[in-house]
């Protein structure tokens, strides 16, 4: 979530964001009510548990003098007339304070609700608008020529005995696959060259669980747009459709060490997506499914080195892309098609030769500090006081990669080349079809 004495002091700035995104301006004006009604209930709350302490002091300094009195043998109705006084005071004023009390969290829990509703604040720079008001920042490579009709990802995955549609519906259903052969593989070659660029590059190769904690998965900003989360209700746990969640929460709660550089971690994981907003989209082959294999970066620094380093990251996968040989372009994407969490988003994505157009592998994603707000993850700043850190993430590979891998380096044979970089994973140059 945003920092709300940001957002005190810049409400036009939030207002704007919201409107570039096309999200509800009006829940600026919302949120800034609630921590208003918040602050009241809080500061009626503490003047009241205030002058609780004080009649409760006054009460036992009472009760003090009555025993003395009574010790004494003399006339006490005055004093245990006020002690009583005192008491019933003292009770009423507790009542109060608990009422108050339940107030003053209700306003909270309100307030900290309509905050969490409102998205990061969008970079300097990012386009405005929805999923096709993107800009291109660059291409990379030349789409390649044929003189023979391509065949698509599938049709060349069958022909190499490597992708199995018809058996993954029959075991799983719509959207669920074998890789076979050589395409389990080439994924294993694919997946381990990124983890291997990782690791040169200072990365933490970690293994994440795929199920998180309902917490974790908020904290993220996952469940604010959940329609493509897979959620176990006997458990109460969600399944994740990347490491970045696991990562996210790996320090939850804690104040980490960047003193020495930002903390690098890679994901390699199974992923999970519901794709309840894709039906009829990409029903052949294994662009859009509901599992997938994935290595992904992310990345704990200060909030001032995090534009760099989601350049550092975009680079990285531009090196990835580079490796595996394909024709790519970078784009900015727009702010509408960013995810509640992400202040800028830069995604690659490579030309699929059957479908004449681009489709994404990577995406890299700057949250700044909203997701560290949320999960009460912090730093120590030089000056000694504790800071949320900024965080960021981007796919190094993922299963989808192969469908670019298998239509661009394809013969007319339907044998496809294998990249100079993932030969020694599969020790050979070409793969030839059954």
């Amino acid at each position: 979530m945003i920092d709300i004495k940001f957002l005190r002091d810049n409400p036009d700035l939030v207002r704007a964001s919201q409107r570039a995104r096309g999200a509800d301006e009006s829940l600026v004006d919302q949120v800034l009510d609630a921590d208003e009604k918040r602050r009241a209930s809080l500061s009626e709350f503490e003047s009241l548990r205030a002058q609780q302490k004080s009649v409760s002091k006054s009460v036992g300094a009472i009760m003090g003098k009555l025993g003395a009195a009574k010790k004494q043998g003399g006339d006490v109705s005055a004093i245990q007339a006020e002690a009583d006084e005192a008491r019933a005071k003292a009770t009423e004023l507790a009542a109060e304070v608990k009422r108050r009390e339940a107030a003053a969290d209700d306003e909270g829990a309100e307030f900290t609700g309509l905050l969490k509703k409102l998205d990061n604040i969008v970079l300097d720079g990012v386009p405005a608008g929805g999923e096709d008001d993107y800009v291109v920042l660059e291409h990379v490579g030349e789409p390649p020529t044929f003189d023979f009709e391509p065949l698509d990802h599938l049709a060349l995955g069958e022909k190499l005995g490597a992708i199995d549609m018809e058996r993954g519906a029959k075991v799983g259903g719509a959207r669920f696959y074998f890789l076979t052969g050589v395409g389990a593989r080439l994924e294993l070659a694919l997946l381990n060259l990124a983890m291997n660029q990782a690791v040169e590059q200072g990365f933490i190769p970690m293994i994440t669980p795929t199920l998180v904690r309902p917490e974790i998965m908020d904290g993220t900003g996952y469940l604010d747009a959940h329609e493509d989360v897979y959620h176990l209700p006997a458990d109460d746990l969600y399944l994740t459709g990347t490491s970045e969640v696991a990562l996210a929460g790996y320090h939850q709660g804690e104040i980490i060490d960047i003193s020495g550089g930002p903390k690098r971690y890679a994901g390699w994981s199974s992923c999970y997506r519901r794709e309840a907003g894709s039906h009829g989209k990409d029903t052949r082959g294994i662009i859009r499914v509901h599992q997938f294999n994935k290595v992904e970066m992310f990345v704990y620094c200060d909030p001032v080195d995090a534009q760099a380093e989601h350049q550092r990251l975009l680079d990285w996968e531009k090196e990835m892309l580079a490796k595996v040989e394909l024709p790519y372009r970078v784009i900015d994407t727009a702010a509408g098609d960013l995810g509640g969490s992400a202040a800028r988003k830069y995604d690659s994505e490579a030309w699929v030769p059957t479908q004449g157009r681009y489709r994404e592998l990577t995406s890299t994603s700057n949250c700044t500090t909203y997701q560290a707000r949320r999960l009460g993850i912090r730093y120590r700043t030089p000056e000694g006081r504790t800071e949320p850190v900024a965080t960021l993430n981007g796919t190094l590979a993922t299963t989808r990669w192969l469908v670019a891998i298998l239509e661009n380096h394809q013969q007319a044979d339907g044998s496809v080349k294998v990249p100079a970089a993932l030969q020694p994973f599969l020790g050979t140059d070409v793969l030839k079809p059954l």
